[in-house]
């Protein structure tokens, strides 16, 4: 629970204020652990917005439709299929880049895969910035 919802419960003990289920935030009983999942779920849709900022529109249109919440029933088996087709990368039409768009759409409903692939977006995209730049100043 955040500190501010920490004081405002004391506030309320002390001012001997009955108080209505939760804080003004609407942290309603929730644990810090539910709170560090929004976090991370949130960091990685920032970095999702962005990179389909940089696809093809119509791309980009099939990732906007995967991400809605609504999508959850057919984003998890398309997810598992690109997994299990990754798998199958040596073969000519397949390939092991289909494990990376899998464990995307996987972390969106996972709570544990959130952070690792955040973290592999953020190393990734610095790496190729770092590229970048190394070739244009050569």
């Amino acid at each position: 629970m955040p500190a501010a919802c920490k004081a405002q419960r004391l506030f309320h003990a002390i001012a001997g204020k009955p108080r209505r289920g939760s804080c003004s935030r609407g942290h309603a009983g929730r644990t810090r652990s539910e709170f560090t999942i929004d976090r991370h779920k949130r960091r990685l849709n920032l970095y999702l917005d962005r990179w389909q900022g940089r696809i093809p529109r119509w791309l980009a249109r099939v990732s906007d439709w995967l991400r809605k919440p609504s999508s959850r029933w057919v984003r998890i088996p398309v997810g598992l299929l690109f997994l299990a087709a990754g798998m199958l990368g040596f073969l000519p039409v397949l390939g092991f880049w289909m494990v990376i768009p899998g464990l995307v759409l996987l972390a969106l409903d996972v709570p544990f895969l959130r952070l690792p692939v955040r973290v592999a977006i953020v190393r990734v995209t610095r790496a190729w910035r770092r590229r970048r730049r190394r070739k244009r100043q050569a």
